[in-house]
This record gives C-alpha cells, structure tokens and sequence, in this order.
C-alpha cells in the first residue's frame, strides 16, 4: 500500500494496525524516496530461552545408580 506523508500522519494508528493485521507493508513517499513500514514476524517465546546442546554432567550423575537392584519373580 503506498500513502503519502500527509495521509500517514492524519491516519497513522489505522494504518499501522492494518500493517500488523495484514502483514502487507505501507509505502511511504517523502522527498522522492521511498521509506516502508514492515512489521516483524512474531516471536516465539521459547526463542528467548537458552538453548544447551549438551548436558553439563555424565549419566552416571544424571541417573543414581547405586542402589542395587533385583527382578522380581513373576511365575
């Protein structure tokens, strides 16, 4: 969508919930050149979350395994 300055001023709330809703950037012109409105793509929040690729320990610290252990008899 293009709009001049002067309409961009007079509506702007208007059109910047319409590029949000839309997702379609407005085109403003000023002095010859063209300057655009875009709206981001949403962010999700688990982005912000440190990623580990790895653990920090073994499995032998992850998991007790010191305990001893016998299968029950189940005949």
């Amino acid at each position: 969508m293009k709009v001049t300055a002067t309409a961009l001023r007079a509506h702007l709330y208007r059109l910047l919930d319409s590029v949000l809703e839309t997702g379609e950037p407005i085109e403003i012109e000023r002095h010859g050149r063209i300057l655009r409105i875009v709206a981001d793509a949403p962010r999700r929040r688990l982005e912000d979350l440190p990623r580990r690729d790895s653990l920090a320990c073994s499995f032998d610290e992850l998991v007790d395994t010191s305990f001893p252990y016998e299968a029950e008899d189940r005949s």
